[in-house]
């Protein structure tokens, strides 16, 4: 059972990664909202991280990269930066995470290294958490935000994309990784604090032993000397 959960975060880390570029990639950050004269008109317009794209009634979906990243509001400016991070961030807890198993050959027997490599990654998957959840939280509260204003025309208003639920339940996961593998670090170095204090004890009732042995060796020799004198 204390295998599978580390089998099962290192499964849970591959859909995290998967998940994270899945979010950078898609172009459904912003969606248009059809409202207004778009329910005539069937504009459908989506807004990503490197590209945006259109679509008119009977016309295929055109996409175009943006021509400068400085058109860009700022929210999906650092939403770009901060994902790009968690892409590294969630790649490198997968490798660590992997060399930190149970079954891992990685440091070979020592066992503390290895738990150290486990926290490590526990804590790296955690980080890669938080990057992923302030971008998501800050553009969708910035469609949010631009949708409820009164002063803003229907033409602008846009609605939360397929990116940003996905990239909700992907901080899910991302959080439940971190959590399942600092929970098997704390289960480990108990287990290992409890093994040293059986053993301190172990060797300490052997010293006690051989103590008292000494003695008795000492007192009878003693008296054997007392009863020849």
């Amino acid at each position: 059972m204390k295998a599978k959960l580390e089998i099962v975060a290192l499964i849970l880390g591959f859909i995290g990664l998967f998940g994270t570029i899945t979010i950078t990639a898609l172009p459904t950050w912003k969606v248009s909202a059809f409202i207004g004269a778009n329910l005539i008109v069937m504009e459908e317009l989506w807004e990503g991280l490197w590209m945006n794209c259109y679509r008119q009634i009977n016309i295929n979906m055109q996409c175009k990269v943006y021509d400068s990243l400085l058109i860009l509001p700022v929210e999906l400016q650092v939403a770009r930066a901060m994902m790009c991070v968690s892409i590294a961030l969630v790649f490198i807890a997968l490798i660590v995470t992997g060399c930190g198993i149970q079954r891992s050959y990685c440091c070979g027997d020592k066992q503390k290294c290895k738990n150290i490599t486990l926290a490590l990654g526990g804590c790296l998957y955690l980080l890669s958490f938080l990057t992923t959840l302030i971008p998501v939280c800050w553009v969708g509260h910035s469609i949010i935000q631009q949708f409820n204003d009164p002063t803003s025309l229907d033409a602008q208003k846009r609605e939360l994309g397929q990116a940003i639920f996905i990239g909700w339940g992907t901080c899910g996961v991302l959080l439940a990784t971190g959590i399942i593998l600092l929970f098997r670090y704390s289960k480990r170095t108990s287990k290992e604090e409890d093994h040293y204090n059986d053993a301190y004890l172990m060797e300490e009732k052997s010293v006690v032993n051989e103590d008292s042995v000494g003695l008795a060796k000492t007192g009878s020799s003693f008296h054997k000397f007392h009863e020849y004198v």
